[in-house]
């Protein structure tokens, strides 16, 4: 168990930075006033909505890499010194 003492501080600072954090946080989260909250919400419903882009505008000309290594087969691979592709045995 003594080995672990180590830990303690770490552990310790941790926790009392994840308080004081918290507790900053809470200042910030104060209530938006009504009249704000309907003014934003109307100006929000005039915009005009945002038209998704075309999916073949978002994606590059080159295939996507699946991050997987395909390789040919062994059947479709021509044997050495073979040059019609078919397996000599």
């Amino acid at each position: 168990m003594e080995i672990l003492l180590w830990l303690v501080p770490p552990v310790v600072v941790t926790l009392v930075a994840m308080v004081w954090v918290s507790w900053l946080g809470r200042e910030g989260r104060g209530e938006v006033d009504r009249d704000v909250a309907v003014r934003r919400l109307a100006e929000a419903m005039q915009r005009e909505p945002k038209r998704p882009t075309p999916y073949s505008a978002r994606t590059p000309d080159r295939d996507r890499s699946t991050g997987i290594a395909v390789r040919p087969s062994r059947a479709s691979r021509p044997a050495p010194g073979d040059s019609s592709g078919r397996r000599v045995s």
